[in-house]
């Protein structure tokens, strides 16, 4: 089980990075489903890791990078059905 919760922390990690690399060299637009899934995943993962390892301060973090990733793909997802 400990390997699992390290490597579901590194693949957030770099999924987190990876998002913040795209959108910081423009590849992609904070605006995109790629960018906000790769966060909303990275912040999930890292919720296991650092409940896990008792880490509350970054939890909470991850919980609320989350909820703002949850909320952008809501967004996105309707705006996507209101151009249709």
């Amino acid at each position: 089980m400990t390997i699992f919760v390290e490597l579901a922390g590194w693949l957030g990690a770099l999924l987190v990075l990876g998002a913040y690399l795209l959108v910081s060299t423009g590849r992609v637009s904070g605006r995109s489903a790629l960018f906000q899934w790769m966060n909303a995943l990275g912040s999930a993962l890292f919720i296991l890791n650092t409940w896990w390892h008792g880490a509350i301060p970054s939890m909470a973090l991850n919980i609320i990078w989350l909820a703002i990733g949850a909320i952008a793909l809501i967004r996105i997802a309707r705006s996507k059905r209101t151009r249709q």
